[in-house]
């Protein structure tokens, strides 16, 4: 049996609740117990969401400890900063740098772009960074952005599922005229978590 507590963040309208979701799916369709929770912001677009999906025997409540976090998946980098102290010292977190500038930023006109957060999380080490924003506009829509970073975590190994266990979820859940565009996203994205 697995082990594993992930922890997705990003903000309203990036589709977190989703990929926790299909993660939850994926891991009970293997046979393992999970418990989910959501924590979601203000706005329900640009506000902080956060989930969190403990997979195993080992999980008693469904919110994860302060360091015990084996794989963070952070829509953007500020949020994976916000939340980085969830992460356990072997622990990875897949960072996509595309910034999502929040309100504040745009009412007052600074230039929040990212790169300072995603600078720290260098630093820090125990990430795998990727433009998922670019990734998806080669796909054609950046709404995809959560199937893609899915990918990328299913690719490195860490997320501990199988591939078409994660895909089997991702037809269950997604409306038909997406269905086929969202599996492309995610094989695009495994392939950038293989390397």
């Amino acid at each position: 049996m697995m082990d594993k507590d992930i922890l997705i963040c990003g903000v309203g309208g990036q589709g977190t609740v989703l990929a926790s979701r299909i993660i939850a799916a994926a891991a009970m369709a293997e046979g393992h117990t999970v418990h989910s929770a959501e924590t979601i912001g203000m706005a329900q677009r640009g506000g902080p969401v956060t989930s969190h999906v403990r997979i195993g025997e080992a999980a008693y409540s469904p919110l994860i400890p302060l360091g015990k976090a084996d794989l963070i998946i952070g829509f953007e980098p500020s949020e994976v900063v916000r939340n980085i102290a969830y992460l356990s010292q072997k622990g990875i977190a897949v960072v996509n740098t595309a910034a999502v500038k929040p309100v504040t930023a745009s009412l007052s006109g600074s230039g929040y772009d990212g790169s300072e957060m995603t600078e720290y999380l260098n630093k820090r080490g125990g990430c795998i960074f990727a433009d998922g924003v670019a990734e998806c506009e080669k796909l054609g829509s950046v709404k995809f952005l959560n199937i893609l970073l899915l990918g990328i975590a299913a690719g490195s190994g860490r997320l501990g599922m199988q591939k078409e266990t994660l895909i089997a979820e991702i037809e269950k859940r997604v409306p038909g005229k997406f269905r086929e565009a969202n599996i492309k996203a995610f094989m695009s994205g495994y392939d950038i978590g293989k390397k």
